[in-house]
């Protein structure tokens, strides 16, 4: 398969209207996203929900912090809450899924943009914007649920994660700059989101950095988040833009500080298993795996059954049927999946869906590493990103990406790559088959005499899933190519005669990715009714 040289995205009079604010910066207008196409459902694609209420009077839980192990240097809030700011630096945090961090006071923040798409999606009121209460959490001035007299309520976090970076292990790396404020559930959807600040200060996780982000850069995520979303790409969102007008960072040159309230369903990523592997943490391994599966993709009865024939890459696209009891093994002794397999081959097949529509858009990351890469399969971390322009296969928009790793034909590979090292950091659970719950191994872990036959079922059950990827990325990418095409169906001989053929085309001419699909689009079908027009 052929798959694509680009330019960054721009922003557009598409994307964004350019209003006044009520207190106009002197250098920046207020931006206000108008994503026309996209509605108000739970997804954004659909009917209107409810109203909504203010930001304050969003239900809000922490249910992340009140499930898994915090920090121990600050095992909990008051502990942080207690710790002079300045006094929270990066340090390596070990036993530990995240670190109670505050952010850091915000002076004068200017709220800049806000997307109405975002708002009705997580329930907020229009018109709650223009309110202080709005403009001070989106800046992280407001902690909401904390009780500054008891010291005593929820409170912000950080995670921690590791991650290999360009195919290296990169240690320690962790929310160096974002903090999480709280979880919320849209009443008329039912759909829960994680609220978080990126560039709300410094963590135990900032490493080398200062914890801020820049204007530039927050205005690129804030637009590509909700650009993706509206071409129905699962992806992180964002919901406003703050310009912290008295914050200058330093970079190449010293820039304006932003903060941008972005929200997902969740922020787990790869890197989050890395790190446990790489510590040898295996209880807490076994902890998070359980509660991803229970708690974010909704339990273990919805992750996918056993497919007829996992050897068979043409049994894989549709889907293979829910409702396997968590205990329930399936599947001969050798490639025996359990429960901790299944949740393997939901976040495989959810990544697979994903880079079908990013390579059938022409959408790259430019830094596809593991830490960049959820468990929900979701576009995440925007950035060196592009959309193709001129079609070149080994674009890549990243200027240290000399080996081209990340190039947009690499990226269906490089995500694979990522799914096998979450593969090998879950290899203890998935290689134990149907001894997963036996109290000895979950105490002690493999047994030598059991180490051969774990390895080799591990190595078989990754083997087999990696058949389930890309057998779901090409049925995925089929279909979509099928669509931008005016195709009604789809034939196998299409693959080969006209997507091929096409993305050919488009290279050895340096032809525009999305100027061809809307040329197309403006062509009458009468005009292709003979070889001679269909060579003009």
């Amino acid at each position: 398969m052929r798959i694509p040289k680009s330019r960054p995205l721009r922003p557009t009079s598409s994307i964004t209207t350019i209003l006044t604010p009520r207190h106009a910066h002197p250098r920046l207008p207020l931006l206000v996203s108008r994503m026309a196409s996209t509605t108000a459902s739970g997804d954004g694609h659909g009917s209107k929900p409810a109203a909504g209420v203010s930001i304050a009077d969003l239900p809000k839980t922490w249910h992340f912090t009140s499930s898994l192990p915090a920090d121990s240097q600050y095992p909990t809030p008051a502990d942080s809450h207690e710790t002079p700011r300045d006094q929270i630096r990066p340090r390596q945090v070990r036993n530990a899924i995240f670190s109670y961090v505050r952010p850091e006071p915000a002076e004068n923040p200017e709220l800049l943009a806000v997307s109405p798409a975002a708002m009705r999606d997580i329930g907020i009121q229009e018109g709650d914007e223009t309110t202080d209460e709005f403009r001070q959490t989106v800046a992280g001035n407001r902690l909401h649920g904390w009780d500054e007299e008891t010291l005593e309520g929820g409170y912000p976090w950080a995670q921690c994660y590791g991650g290999f970076q360009f195919g290296q292990w990169a240690g320690q790396l962790g929310d160096g700059r974002a903090i999480s404020l709280f979880e919320t559930k849209n009443p008329a959807t039912g759909v829960q989101y994680e609220l978080q600040l990126k560039g709300a200060g410094m963590t135990p996780y900032s490493r080398f950095a200062d914890g801020k982000a820049v204007l530039r850069s927050s205005i690129r995520e804030f637009i590509v988040s909700e650009a993706l979303h509206a071409l129905r790409i699962p992806t992180t969102r964002a919901l406003s833009l703050t310009l912290l007008p008295n914050s200058k960072v330093r970079r190449e040159t010293v820039e304006p500080g932003a903060i941008v309230l972005r929200f997902a369903q969740s922020w787990l990523r790869f890197g989050n298993f890395d790190i446990l592997r790489a510590r040898s943490e295996r209880p807490l391994l076994r902890t998070l795996a359980t509660y991803v599966a229970t708690d974010v993709l909704g339990g273990w009865e919805a992750l996918p059954a056993r497919l007829a024939n996992p050897d068979d890459p043409k049994a894989a696209p549709a889907d293979p049927g829910r409702g396997v009891p968590s205990t329930d093994i399936q599947g001969p002794d050798d490639a025996a999946e359990n429960r901790f397999t299944r949740l393997y081959r939901e976040i495989t097949r959810r990544n697979a869906l994903t880079v079908a529509k990013w390579q059938a858009y022409g959408f790259m990351n430019g830094v596809l590493n593991t830490d960049n890469t959820s468990i929900l399969g979701l576009s995440l971390d925007f950035g060196p990103f592009a959309f193709l322009d001129d079609f070149d296969p080994q674009y890549t928009p990243n200027h240290d990406d000399h080996a081209l790793r990340y190039s947009y034909r690499n990226q269906p590979t490089i995500i694979w790559w990522n799914l096998v090292r979450l593969g090998e950091a879950l290899g203890e659970l998935l290689g134990a088959g149907p001894a997963v719950d036996d109290p000895a191994f979950v105490e002690h872990g493999v047994a030598e005499a059991d180490a051969d036959a774990l390895v080799a079922r591990a190595e078989k059950i990754i083997s087999q899933v990696g058949e389930e990827y890309k057998a779901v990325f090409l049925a995925e990418y089929k279909r979509l190519m099928t669509a931008r095409l005016g195709l009604r169906t789809f034939v196998d001989a299409d693959f080969d005669d006209l997507f091929s053929g096409l993305l050919d085309t488009m290279d050895d001419l340096a032809l525009d990715f999305h100027h061809v699909f809307r040329r197309l689009s403006a062509t009458p079908v009468a005009d292709l009714a003979t070889a001679a027009q269909r060579l003009d």
